[in-house]
């Protein structure tokens, strides 16, 4: 079994919503990607791996950082390819990760939101089980190629809906039981009815989705006023 990762990336993070969230969670290693290393300091977090071309924590704050002893730097030029996060999803497949929770890559620039939630289709093509997560929400995503069956219990929900929605052009043969709104080999598409499965709930202790072709964006999500779990 690989090693479970905590990925801080640079977006804005509700320092209390991950105090709380890091409450009895532990991980083999710690990647803090660019201005994820603020974050990392104001939560007392240790850092493995720091990666990014730090044009947001500060180019010259990070040349002058001097990380412990075994802190692997993975520090780049501002002018590239890829995004620091993808930079760090490589790193951790690298470092024989299987699983990685993600903070801080939602809530700010929705062209890096965008682009981490479509990470999550590399990550999981790959074989690395990958889940956003902020205060209000846990994104994952489920693709058939990798298995055409998931399972939810009730019990673990990370908040009150569970909505997915099509990342693929075409999701094909949707059979949803035990949610409260139930389908039968159903299709969603993009482009005609994307907002079919949003907002549905699990209703009996467990509840499955079956799919025969496509990629679907999950997200277990709940109301503002809503407790934080923690699944």
């Amino acid at each position: 079994m690989g090693k479970s990762c905590l990925m801080v990336t640079g977006g804005p993070l509700d320092l209390a919503f991950a105090r709380e969230f890091l409450k009895n969670r532990t991980y083999d290693m710690v990647a803090a990607v660019d201005a994820g290393l603020r974050s990392c300091m104001e939560l007392g977090l240790k850092p493995d791996l720091l990666v990014g071309d730090f044009d947001t924590f500060g180019r010259d704050e990070i040349l002058r950082y001097r990380p412990e002893p075994g802190v692997t730097m993975d520090i780049h030029r501002p002018e590239k390819d890829e995004t620091d996060t993808e930079l760090a999803f490589s790193d951790i497949l690298k470092a024989g990760c299987s699983r990685v929770d993600v903070i801080g890559a939602t809530g700010g620039r929705i062209d890096h939101e965008i682009s981490n939630i479509h990470l999550l289709v590399h990550a999981a093509r790959k074989g690395l089980s990958a889940n956003l997560y902020d205060a209000q929400n846990r994104i994952s995503v489920l693709d058939a190629k990798v298995n055409r069956e998931y399972a939810f219990s009730r019990d673990r929900i990370y908040g009150t809906y569970v909505s997915f929605l099509p990342i693929t052009e075409m999701v094909r043969g949707i059979t949803l039981t035990g949610f409260k709104y139930p389908l039968y080999q159903r299709d969603i598409s993009i482009l005609e009815n994307p907002g079919l499965c949003v907002s549905n709930e699990v209703e009996a202790e467990q509840a499955v989705l079956t799919f025969n072709a496509g990629i679907l964006l999950c997200i277990e999500s709940r109301d503002a006023s809503g407790s934080l779990k923690k699944y």
